[in-house]
């Protein structure tokens, strides 16, 4: 059951792992990081799963990525692809989908997969570019409290003793 996978793997995840939901055209990459599961569930009752998931772990978050092709498709393009966005809109997810080029996301997930695990969450759905891309962070550590340490760290190592 790919939902329990999810489960047993999220307690191993941190920052740098990779959560992908994608469509069924998704490749099946060769980096040994990379683990496809073939969940047999509609785009967005897998997505609605991993992301009740990730907000019930207190020790990571996600920051989602899509396909920056996403926004230029129209439905003559590819059939459906008007109610997924919908179904983004419904989900509330607008304002946190970060978009970056497709290839530029398959470079990030094989060149993370190199070190970390990746789980590829592969769904029925046949519109192209609708892949959303969940790139694992810490929870309990944001970027600007990263950035004060630095500065700290910059400044004690920079005084003459």
């Amino acid at each position: 059951e790919w939902r329990e996978e999810l489960v047993s793997a999220l307690p191993r995840f941190g920052h740098r792992n990779w959560i992908l939901v994608a469509d069924s055209a998704y490749p099946a990459q060769v980096s040994p990081g990379i683990r496809v599961i073939d969940t047999g569930a509609t785009h967005q009752q897998a997505l609605r799963v991993t992301l009740a998931a990730i907000e019930e772990a207190a020790h990571v978050t996600a920051i989602l990525w899509v396909d920056a092709e996403l926004k230029a498709l129209d439905e003559t393009d590819a059939p459906g692809i008007a109610a997924w966005r919908r179904c983004l809109e419904e989900m509330q997810l607008g304002p946190r989908l970060q978009p970056a080029p497709h290839e530029v996301l398959i470079a990030r997930v094989a060149e993370a997969a190199g070190d970390f695990e990746v789980l590829v969450l592969k769904t029925i759905a046949i519109v192209p570019y609708t892949t959303v891309f969940l790139e694992l962070d810490c929870a309990y550590w944001d970027a600007d409290r990263e950035a004060a340490l630095r500065r700290r760290l910059n400044c004690s190592m920079n005084r003459t003793p």
